[in-house]
């Protein structure tokens, strides 16, 4: 019989890895390459900002980060791209206080470092990555 502390249930969704980052381009672990994307515990997909009408300004929506929030994660990394141009407003960082939610905003290859660091220790992390400005 399967002792409940050892039951897959109750193991926690790893957040894939970021394998390569390059102007334009990244590379991530079970999901492919491509220039932006959202990653959270257990999965991702490429970042539209269309989706949510987000620019270099005003930044990073609260829409775009609801996502992650709702995917499980403890600390989301928000990057603000190669040269730190995207801006990320504090009703982004005060809706994930109110969700109590970790946030740490950098520039893209310090956030992939943050990120890839949580991932490898199997704390529930997200985040949003872009690979150019």
């Amino acid at each position: 019989m399967m002792d409940t502390k050892d039951s897959p249930i109750d193991q926690p969704k790893q957040s894939p890895k970021i394998q390569s980052l390059q102007w334009g381009s990244m590379e991530i672990e079970g999901i492919g390459s491509g220039k932006d994307f959202k990653l959270w515990p257990g999965g991702g997909r490429p970042w539209n900002w269309s989706e949510s009408g987000t620019a270099h300004s005003p930044g990073i929506q609260v829409s775009d980060v609801e996502e992650l929030v709702s995917s499980g994660c403890n600390v989301v990394v928000l990057t603000r791209g190669m040269l730190s141009r995207l801006k990320v407003p504090g009703k982004t960082l005060e809706y994930l206080k109110n969700n109590d939610i970790e946030a740490i905003v950098s520039d893209t290859k310090e956030g992939v470092k943050i990120y890839n660091e949580y991932a490898g220790r199997n704390i529930p992390v997200g985040g949003l990555f872009h690979s150019t400005c």
